[in-house]
């Protein structure tokens, strides 16, 4: 395929009808699908949206373009689960069918409003000479998974100032009154997050740009979200083209947090707003979606994948997966992120690991699975993931001298994204005990450090499925178990 401009957006129904079917078939015989990782059938996924507790079931869209694995007409895609690890794939929720959303369903949340799920999201529209319009539009969901767009937008146009990079409205509700928080750009390209209010959410009043420091707004700011834990608001966002100066990053775009003292959104004002840092560590983590749950937890989900970077899968017509489910939690103004105690329901085969020396072979039919380390402090750890035929391997090095964690994925087998580097570590405390907690699903881990402390997510590609672990350490204490997930 040849993918232009016409290409990428051709309407869904101007497509031969087997290819899909052809698509889907070809992707089902990729060695790097996942177990319980959240990826699309066929194209490419990226952002999570409307990610809300609703009618008793968790929900999460999105964002899909099911034909091929590169950025064109996008919808969202609806899955609802029981148990936050299970997930039930309900179809395509919104297509780009409308004035309104013509060149793409783009990014949004959800809110359970009575009997009803409300969905904010922003629609893409380009006019003949291709100059872009973004539109906040609404949707209602029925209890029965219907969902039924408005006729009008909620918003027709970023307010006086701002340019039409408007997108990504993140609502939430407080003193009885709709809020939505929405990436923007000033007209001197500047990242701003836009704040409008509402009591029916029909009609809504702009009421300013939260006040963050023009120094840690990037070029244009994308996904905002503002969760509450022990009453401290936490802004979650991405600001493309921030300054390496205010943050030491090496992905092509970050994803970051801010812990402020208190939110006053009917005046746009963050009090105290603390410094940025990143979400992740990793390589591969973008456009995190969280909100607080109402059993009380602040829950977050994460695109892996970055805009602008090719994949291996790329080949196979198949693109990205989301994160597991994510508890955040705050201590000493710092976020921890942990995945959610539902996750150990995966949890089969456990065996100890034993110190100094050993090597670990896994079902290797399955390529899922968990490790949990610990070693003390003034020690190092490597410990290496590989195929049964040792084609390739992802390392991980602990050293508690340091307080580092690092990851290598440069000897893997299938390097991409070499531009920004292989090689990603996350600092922790020099000289005290050290702990991992290591998730592997095929072609994807997730490294939990220090009890949630730093994580360092990403996307690595052996060519056959991990399923040996070896690993190496000089200290009699060390200390780890194994778990196989079940498929």
């Amino acid at each position: 395929m040849i993918w232009n401009r016409e290409t990428r957006y051709t309407p869904y129904n101007d497509w031969p009808t087997e290819t899909l079917n052809d698509l889907r078939k070809q992707v089902k015989k990729s060695k790097w699908r996942m177990n319980h990782h959240i990826q699309p059938d066929s194209g490419l996924l990226n952002d999570p949206n409307g990610f809300s507790y609703f009618n008793n079931q968790w929900h999460l869209f999105y964002q899909v373009f099911p034909y091929g694995p590169v950025h064109g007409l996008k919808s969202w895609q609806h899955l609802t689960s029981n148990n936050l690890v299970d997930w039930h794939d309900e179809g395509l929720a919104i297509k780009p069918d409308s004035k309104l959303d013509s060149h793409g369903a783009y990014t949004g949340t959800a809110i359970p409003v009575e009997d009803k799920l409300f969905i904010m999201y922003t629609g893409n529209v380009r006019t003949k000479d291709w100059q872009r319009q973004s539109f906040q539009n609404g949707a209602w969901m029925s209890r029965d998974n219907k969902v039924q767009k408005m006729s009008i937008p909620l918003i027709e146009q970023a307010p006086t100032g701002y340019t039409s990079s408007f997108r990504d409205p993140y609502l939430i509700k407080q003193n009885n009154k709709y809020y939505a928080i929405i990436g923007g750009q000033t007209n001197s390209e500047k990242g701003s997050a836009l704040v409008y209010s509402s009591v029916d959410l029909k009609k809504w009043k702009f009421n300013g740009s939260l006040n963050l420091p023009e120094d840690i707004s990037g070029f244009m700011i994308e996904c905002p979200n503002l969760v509450f834990i022990d009453n401290q608001p936490i802004l979650i966002f991405c600001p493309q083209g921030l300054d390496r100066k205010q943050l030491n990053y090496q992905n092509i775009y970050p994803n970051v947090y801010s812990v402020a003292d208190a939110a006053d959104l009917e005046t746009a004002q963050l009090k105290n707003i603390g410094s940025v840092k990143q979400l992740d560590d990793g390589f591969d983590v973008y456009a995190t979606e969280a909100f607080n749950a109402p059993d009380g937890r602040a829950l977050a989900v994460s695109w892996i994948g970055l805009p602008e970077i090719s994949y291996p899968t790329d080949s196979e017509n198949w693109a990205h997966c989301l994160s597991i489910i994510k508890d955040l939690s705050l201590k000493d103004g710092h976020l921890y992120q942990n995945p959610v105690i539902e996750t150990e329901q995966l949890r089969i085969n456990e065996q100890k690991l034993s110190t100094k020396k050993q090597i670990i072979n896994l079902d290797p039919t399955n390529g899922s699975f968990e490790v949990e380390l610990t070693i003390p402090k003034d020690t190092n750890l490597d410990l290496s993931i590989t195929n049964q035929k040792q084609t390739g391997d992802l390392k991980i090095l602990l050293d508690s001298t340091k307080g580092q964690v690092t990851i290598d994925r440069s000897n893997t087998g299938h390097s991409f994204g070499e531009k920004y580097g292989q090689i990603r570590s996350s600092q922790v405390t020099a000289h005290k005990a050290l702990k991992i907690r290591l998730i592997i699903d095929v072609s994807v881990f997730e490294c939990y450090i220090d009890n949630g402390y730093s994580v360092i997510t990403g996307r690595f590609f052996l060519d056959d499925l991990p399923s040996k672990l070896e690993l190496e350490t000089k200290s009699s204490d060390a200390e780890g178990t194994i778990w196989e997930w079940r498929k």
